[in-house]
C-alpha cells in the first residue's frame, strides 16, 4: 500500500466568509493539477456548511479544527463529532499544540476524543510535538512518543489505521524557524519505528505523517522529499491559495 500523500490548511482562527469563499473557490479551481495529493481545509466551525458545498465533486476535502468528546449535551460553545459529521465533514485536527497549551489537552482528554470521532467516521488527524525547552533538554523524542501512546495505542489495528499524525515542532510553528529536513525525518522515522513496534510493520509503513511547523512554498519540497514526510500540516501558508497550492505540488 502506498502511503496517503496530504497536504492540510489548518485556518486557525482567521478569515471572513467572503475571504474563505474566495480562498475555497481558487484552491478548488486549481485542484485537479495536484491529483496525487489530498488536500483537507480545515476553517473555523462557521465556515463549514458552505466550505462543503463549494468542495462537492472535487477532490478536495473538509476538516474541522476540534471536535467535543461527547455526542451531546450542555457543552456551550463546542461541537461534537456527530454535529460534525452531519455536515459531511471528512477530517478533524485533534491535539494541536494551541488547544494543549491554551485549553489545557490532557493525553486522557484527546483519546476520548479520538474514541468519539472514529465513531463517527471522522478521519483524526492527530498532532503531537515538542517545545523548544523540551528539545533542548534532550529526551524529546521519547517525549513525542508518550504523547502517542497516551493518545492512540489503546486503539485496535483497524481503527489505527484511520489515523494521520501531523508532528509539528512547537518551536517553529508561527514563528519562521522550520525544521530542517533532517530533523524532521529523523522525528518522523522515529515515530514510524516506535508505532511498528506498538503494532507491526505494515501497520506503521502504511500511516501518513504529515509535518507541521513553517511550511511554506520555498521549503516544501525538500521537506517532502524526505522518505517519511508524506505531506504538510499548513498554517498561515494556507490562508493564501497561490502559496497552499504550490506546497500541494511540491511532491
Amino acid at each position: 500500500m502506498t502511503r496517503k500523500k496530504i497536504v492540510a490548511g489548518n485556518w486557525k482562527m482567521n478569515l471572513s466568509k467572503n475571504e474563505g469563499e474566495q480562498l475555497i473557490s481558487a484552491i478548488v479551481a486549481q485542484a485537479a493539477q495536484s491529483p496525487a495529493v489530498e488536500l483537507v481545509l480545515c476553517p473555523p466551525f462557521p465556515h463549514i456548511g458552505y466550505a462543503k458545498n463549494l468542495i462537492t465533486a472535487t477532490n478536495v476535502f473538509l476538516g474541522s479544527q476540534n471536535s467535543h468528546d461527547k455526542k451531546s449535551g450542555a457543552y456551550t460553545g463546542e461541537v461534537s463529532a456527530t454535529i460534525l459529521k452531519s455536515f459531511d465533514v471528512d477530517y478533524v485536527i485533534l491535539g494541536h499544540s494551541e488547544r494543549r497549551e491554551y485549553f489545557g489537552e490532557s493525553d486522557a482528554l484527546l483519546a476520548a476524543k479520538v474514541n468519539e470521532a472514529l465513531a463517527n467516521g471522522l478521519k483524526p488527524i492527530f498532532c503531537c510535538g515538542e517545545s523548544l525547552a523540551q528539545r533542548n533538554a534532550g529526551g524529546f523524542v521519547e517525549l513525542v512518543c508518550e504523547q502517542i501512546r497516551n493518545g492512540l495505542f489503546h486503539l485496535s489495528k483497524e481503527d489505527f489505521a484511520k489515523i494521520v499524525i501531523a508532528y509539528e515542532p512547537i518551536w517553529a510553528i508561527g514563528t519562521g524557524v522550520t525544521a530542517t529536513s533532517q530533523q524532521a525525518q529523523e522525528m518522523h522515522a522515529a515515530l514510524r519505528s516506535f508505532i511498528a513496534k506498538e503494532y507491526d510493520a505494515a501497520s506503521a509503513e502504511n500511516l501518513s505523517i504529515l509535518y507541521g511547523g513553517s511550511c511554506k512554498p520555498d521549503n516544501a519540497q525538500e521537506l517532502f522529499a524526505c522518505q517519511d514526510v508524506d505531506g504538510g500540516l499548513i498554517g498561515g501558508a494556507s490562508l493564501k491559495a497561490s502559496d497552499f497550492l504550490a506546497i500541494a505540488a511540491s511532491f
